[in-house]
């Protein structure tokens, strides 16, 4: 079932072109340099073909909770999912979001100098100037309140969402967001699947804060839970105007 991304709206700068991508079950939001959703579109469709061609040889790609062994030759694209799934214990689909949005955020950067791409709360960014980005937790009190301040230094970047309580992909958590930054958008997707699922209530956030830490991965993370938030790693956090100009994660 669609569910409208109601966050997208809190962009509110006008420096980049902001187009929406939709080729099936994908939904990206991109902002570019220049108009580029013509080979977004091109991109995205290369590597759901990619993924949706090793689904039809390899079914439990798409089903499985837990890593798989590659068998055979097979496109980067899949690599990655596998090797970060592998890294958190997950299956493979948990990095699918991620994934997408760094591989075509990457096939971007050749036509524009900066990319920003948001799938379903998994973003890729590689910016020349600092940015902001909001943080969605549903219905947490904190949702919306703050955000993390991204230095364009840091960049090319993944930061990546996951929650129990917002959005229909499945989780054995009840995290509100767990948000995590790491060097690879698979990665921190991979994670924030793994972290989200390791929180039920607040008391869980002390013992995924840990996890994350010893997974010597990540850069930083951040675990909302209803009233409650855990923060840890090289993450800069700052209370959000309600007029602040800003990217959501």
């Amino acid at each position: 079932m669609y569910q409208p991304r109601i966050y997208r709206n809190w962009v509110q700068d006008k420096e980049l072109v902001s187009y929406s991508v939709i080729v099936e079950e994908t939904d990206l939001y991109i902002r570019t340099s220049c108009n580029l959703k013509g080979k977004a579109i091109s991109s995205v469709c290369k590597y759901r073909k990619q993924i949706e061609s090793y689904i039809e040889l390899h079914p439990e790609f798409a089903e499985s909770f837990k890593p798989l062994v590659i068998t055979g030759s097979c496109p980067h694209i899949i690599k990655e999912m596998i090797a970060a799934s592998e890294k958190f214990d997950v299956g493979p689909m948990a990095a699918v979001a991620g994934a997408i949005a760094e591989f075509v955020g990457k096939d971007l950067l050749s036509f524009s100098h900066e990319v920003i791409i948001e799938n379903g709360g998994d973003i890729f960014i590689s910016s020349k100037k600092n940015r902001t980005i909001a943080i969605y937790a549903g219905n947490s009190s904190l949702s919306g309140k703050y955000g993390i301040e991204i230095e364009a230094n840091d960049t090319p970047l993944g930061i990546c969402t996951s929650s129990g309580t917002v959005g229909h992909s499945f989780s054995f958590g009840k995290a509100d967001a767990a948000v995590i930054t790491a060097d690879s958008a698979s990665i921190a997707d991979a994670a924030a699947t793994a972290i989200c699922n390791m929180v039920t209530t607040k008391d869980d956030i002390d013992k995924a804060i840990v996890y994350a830490k010893r997974s010597g991965l990540l850069k930083g993370v951040i675990i909302i839970k209803d009233e409650a938030m855990g923060v840890w790693g090289n993450i800069k956090l700052c209370e959000l105007s309600q007029n602040e100009q800003m990217p959501k994660g």
